[in-house]
């Protein structure tokens, strides 16, 4: 990327971004320019569809409620069917991909049954059934998007899921306020504090705390990887043995490549694959050249598998809590 400026700041800032009183000040002090630089820079970024916004990634099912979800439509009623599902503000991504499911999206809401509600909507707005697979467990979903082939952080631990505890009224309204992200102002938090009725502190204090607890992925810059060139997205799935899926789940979430990997339910007889991942490139013989090779790294050429590639993006955005 020619422009250092913003390669460093899609790059470098994707997590770990200061949680401070003047973040867009620490982050302009540590790459040598001035603050409204890298303040004109970000706005620059969110405008060209390269950045979503500066602010958290929340794990999923730790507040509110989600699930993937997926539909077979007839290919000449997709389009309006995508829209149809894109009106509901509980979807926040929808992608055609190549498959008989061919409708892929992720709903989201404050609690499961505000999800369920919304699902059993999509499905009679829409009118085809859904295919609810909502995660079991996760081996690497960081959302973070290297951009230099550097090298991969470790996955987290494979962990399974508790119920999240309900959101007090503050936390509640700091959640809807962070939804769109940092406003670019030289004291971002303190904007956010008199949007949610506390002290500046509080809000910081309240960030960090959901980061040290997982609750909140990571925070930062909130890249969109179809308009920094990488346009070849597969989904890999595999039907793994239960017994294995340990096993297999994290070689997979530290594999070269791979930008997410989670275990989902079957749903038989229509979908028997149990573990997902996603990989990323800029060209789709490389990703097909790494299915097989990650394949036959990790001894899984005897599974059922099958790849989805992305065609159509209908829907991008932040997941929408509250």
């Amino acid at each position: 990327m020619a422009d250092t400026l913003e390669f460093q700041l899609l790059n470098d800032f994707q997590r770990d971004f200061p949680l401070c009183p003047a973040p867009f000040a620490e982050v302009a002090s540590r790459l040598g320019v001035a603050e409204g630089v890298v303040i004109r820079e970000l706005e620059h970024l969110r405008r060209e569809g390269k950045i979503s916004r500066v602010g958290p990634v929340f794990a999923p099912k730790r507040i509110g409620a989600s699930t993937l979800a997926a539909m077979a439509v007839p290919p000449e009623k997709l389009e309006v069917v995508a829209q149809t599902v894109n009106r509901f503000p509980e979807v926040n991504h929808n992608y055609e991909r190549e498959h008989r499911y061919n409708l892929w999206f992720v709903v989201t809401a404050g609690s499961e049954g505000r999800l369920q509600a919304a699902l059993g909507a999509i499905e009679q707005a829409a009118g085809y059934p859904i295919l609810r697979l909502p995660l079991v467990q996760e081996f690497h979903i960081d959302l973070g998007f290297c951009l230099n082939g550097g090298e991969k952080r470790p996955a987290p631990v494979a962990r399974a899921f508790t119920p999240p505890r309900p959101l007090e009224e503050l936390e509640r309204r700091l959640v809807m306020a962070l939804q769109e992200g940092l406003p670019f102002f030289i004291r971002p938090f303190q904007v956010l504090a008199q949007r949610v009725g506390c002290e500046e502190i509080e809000v910081l204090e309240r960030i960090r705390r959901w980061c040290d607890e997982g609750i909140i992925k990571r925070f930062g810059v909130v890249v969109r990887h179809h308009e920094l060139g990488y346009r070849a997205n597969a989904m890999l799935v595999h039907d793994i043995p239960d017994e294995e899926v340990e096993r297999v789940g994290n070689a997979l979430a530290q594999a070269e490549g791979v930008t997410l990997c989670y275990r989902r339910p079957r749903v038989l007889p229509d979908w028997p694959y149990n573990l997902f991942c996603m990989i990323h490139g800029q060209a789709r013989e490389e990703v097909e050249a790494r299915i097989v090779s990650l394949r036959r790294e990790i001894g899984l050429e005897a599974c059922p598998h099958e790849v989805l590639f992305s065609r159509t993006r209908f829907k991008q955005t932040g997941a929408r809590y509250a």
